[in-house]
């Protein structure tokens, strides 16, 4: 039997908003509603399930491999959003972007401070090693 990743939820101090930042910001279909969760779905079928709380978050890291084409898109957007990003995830390189395995990465928080990364190379696919 094949293994496959099927979903994980996202703690969020607003549900709505988040999974809508998250579809936009990666060119997703829109956030639908189910039971407490509002879910963003990726291509490859994982759901990303938002989830309200009111009580402290502790931030995750969450990364998408995307295209050099998606990579153009969503980078535009997150500097037409004014985000900050980063090349690293210990955020020690802001504005700037990686290029580990050949390819071209960078890291953005969402409104909760959990920190995603588009990635267009997996990583250890050209011989990048940290």
């Amino acid at each position: 039997m094949a293994i496959h990743f099927n979903h994980t939820i996202l703690s969020a101090h607003d549900s709505k908003a988040s999974a809508i930042f998250l579809a936009e910001i990666l060119n997703l279909p829109a956030p639908r509603r189910w039971g407490p969760f509002q879910v963003v779905v990726t291509e490859n079928g994982a759901n990303l399930d938002y989830m309200d709380t009111d009580g402290e978050i502790t931030p995750q890291h969450y990364a998408f491999l995307i295209s050099e084409a998606e990579f153009d898109e969503i980078f535009g957007r997150i500097r037409d959003r004014k985000l900050s990003y980063w090349a690293d995830p210990g955020r020690r390189q802001p504005g700037e972007i990686n290029h580990h395995d050949g390819g071209r990465g960078v890291y953005f928080e969402d409104p909760n401070g959990h920190l995603l990364e588009i990635i267009t190379r997996p990583y250890g696919s050209g011989g990048w090693n940290p």
